[in-house]
C-alpha cells in the first residue's frame, strides 16, 4: 500500500501516479480481445464468452452426472438426465434472447420483430433464461414423472456454473461494464468511453490513461463482482446446501432469494441499459424490479419447505429393479 500526501486542491485532476513515493494509480485500459479463435471462414470467430458457456455447460453436467449416479434423482439415468442438460441449454439460449428483447428493448420489437433474431447485436437476459430454462426443466419433469421442483431443487446448485463464468465472459468482452469509480481496480473499458476516445487505438488510451486524461472515466468492473457473487458465492452456498438431502422447496427457494439480493446489490455499482438507464429517483434500474420477485419467491418456497416431504436418494438401477420386481409380481 501507499500513502498519499493530504493536498487543498481539488481530487478531479490529481495525477495518476505518485513517482516520489512510486506509487501507482493509472487505471486499467481493458485490451483483452473478446475474439478466442480466429477462424478463416468465419469473420466472427470463436469469442470467449461462447466457451464460457461451453465451459459451464460440461461442468454443471460433470457434477450433475456424479449425483444422478449418486442416486440424488431417483429413478434418472446418466442418459436421462443428459436429455436434461441439452433442454436446459435451450432454454438458456432461446430464453435469454426471448427475455432480453421483451424486457429491454420491447419498443424496437413491436417495431420489426425481426431485432429477436439480430443475435450479432447481442443481448440476453438472465430472467428470461431462467424462465426458459424452468420451462425446459417443466416438461422434462412430465415426461419423467417427476415433481417439477424436485428437478429444479436438483439443478438448482448447478447454474451459478453458467453464471459466474457467463460474467467473467462479459468482462473479457468489455461490456455491461460497472458505473465511473476511482476504486484502485477501477477499468477504462474503451467501449464506454465518451467522444473524442471512443474508436482510439488502444495503445493510445493506456498513454492517456497514464498521463491522466482519462480520469473519471475508469469503471467498476462489475462483471467480476457479479461472477463472485453469482458464480463462486452461489454456487458455494448451494452446492454445500444441497449435500444432504433438503426438504422440497428448500433449495430453490435458497437460489431465488441469494440470486435476487446478489443481483439487487450490484446493480448500485453497473451501468444500467443506455437505452432504459433509471427507472426511478436515479438509482432504480430494470435488473433490480425484476430480480424483487425472486427475493419474494425465494422466500415463500422457503416457507412451503417447512411442511414439504424430502425426496430421499435411489440409484437409477435400483429403482429399475423395484419396478420389474413389482410387475413380476402382478404377473
Amino acid at each position: 500500500m501507499c500513502a498519499l500526501e493530504a493536498t487543498d486542491d481539488p481530487p478531479a485532476r490529481q495525477p495518476p501516479a505518485s513517482t516520489e513515493q512510486g506509487c501507482v494509480t493509472t487505471p486499467y485500459v481493458h485490451a483483452i480481445d473478446p475474439i478466442a479463435i480466429p477462424l478463416p471462414f468465419w469473420p466472427h470467430g470463436v469469442h470467449w464468452y461462447g466457451l464460457m458457456y461451453l465451459a459451464a455447460f460440461f461442468l454443471a453436467h460433470w457434477l450433475g452426472t456424479r449425483r444422478v449416479r449418486a442416486g440424488r434423482l431417483p429413478g434418472v439415468s446418466p442418459q436421462a438426465f443428459g436429455d436434461l442438460m441439452f433442454y436446459g441449454m435451450l432454454g438458456v439460449v432461446l430464453g435469454g434472447r426471448i427475455g432480453y428483447v421483451l424486457f429491454y428493448t420491447f419498443g424496437d420489437f413491436v417495431a420489426d420483430p425481426l431485432v429477436l433474431f439480430r443475435i450479432k447485436e447481442g443481448g440476453m437476459s438472465f430472467h428470461g433464461g431462467m424462465l426458459g430454462v424452468i420451462a425446459a426443466v417443466a416438461w422434462w419433469s412430465r415426461r419423467e414423472r417427476l415433481h417439477l421442483f424436485d428437478t429444479l431443487d436438483f439443478v438448482a446448485p448447478l447454474v451459478p456454473l453458467g453464471l459466474g463464468l457467463g460474467r467473467i465472459g462479459n468482462f473479457i468482452g468489455g461490456e455491461l461494464w460497472g458505473r465511473t469509480s476511482d476504486v484502485a481496480w477501477a477499468v477504462v473499458f474503451p467501449r464506454a468511453l465518451p467522444q473524442p476516445y471512443y474508436g482510439m487505438d488502444t495503445t493510445e488510451l493506456q498513454r492517456l490513461a497514464a498521463e491522466g486524461a482519462l480520469d473519471g472515466l475508469a469503471r467498476h468492473p462489475s462483471q467480476i463482482y457479479q461472477a463472485f457473487l453469482e458464480g463462486v458465492a452461489l454456487f458455494t452456498v448451494l452446492w454445500l446446501i444441497s449435500a444432504r438431502p433438503r426438504a422440497r422447496y428448500a433449495v430453490s427457494g435458497w437460489f431465488a432469494l441469494l440470486y435476487g439480493c446478489f443481483r439487487i446489490a450490484v446493480e448500485f455499482v453497473r451501468e444500467p441499459d443506455r437505452h432504459i438507464g433509471y427507472l426511478a429517483w436515479d438509482w432504480v434500474t430494470m435488473g433490480q424490479i425484476l430480480s424483487l420477485p425472486l427475493v419474494a419467491l425465494g422466500l415463500f418456497l422457503l416457507w412451503m419447505s417447512r411442511r414439504a416431504p424430502t425426496l430421499q436418494p435411489a440409484r437409477a438401477e435400483a429403482a429399475n429393479a423395484s419396478n420389474a420386481e413389482s410387475t413380476k409380481g402382478r404377473g
